[in-house]
């Protein structure tokens, strides 16, 4: 079954482009390095009637939206392997050394089992 990482963080919406040009070349990274898809949405229908939302499961502030993202891996084990080649990957350690659009230390993330498949 495949692996998934997932991620949710919150970006100022001002902030976005340049989030964007980010999560561009972080796409093209994973996927050169061997995950299977690489996800990035923006949050756009999040006031939902009777349930969690995701800007307060964030802790989003004003002017922030939300951030939902997923890579796609064939498994666990492919998941370290990638990520490991991601992490010796020259371009990222370029893109950490520019300040990031979005505060690191809000974001969540996590690996997952997938639990179906349709």
């Amino acid at each position: 079954m495949p692996y998934v990482d997932g991620y949710l963080l919150p970006v100022a919406k001002k902030k976005l482009p340049a989030y964007r040009g980010i999560a561009k070349m972080a796409a093209k990274i994973w996927r050169d390095n061997g995950a299977l898809e690489y996800r990035e949405c923006v949050g756009e229908d999040l006031e939902l009637k009777g349930l969690q939302r995701f800007p307060k499961v964030i802790k989003a502030r004003r002017g922030e939206t939300v951030v939902f993202a997923w890579i796609v891996f064939r498994s666990r084990a492919d998941r370290d392997r990638v990520n490991a080649k991601v992490m010796k990957d020259p371009r990222i350690a370029r893109m950490m050394k520019k300040p990031m659009p979005f505060d690191c230390t809000r974001m969540a993330c996590g690996g997952f089992e997938v639990l179906v498949e349709a």
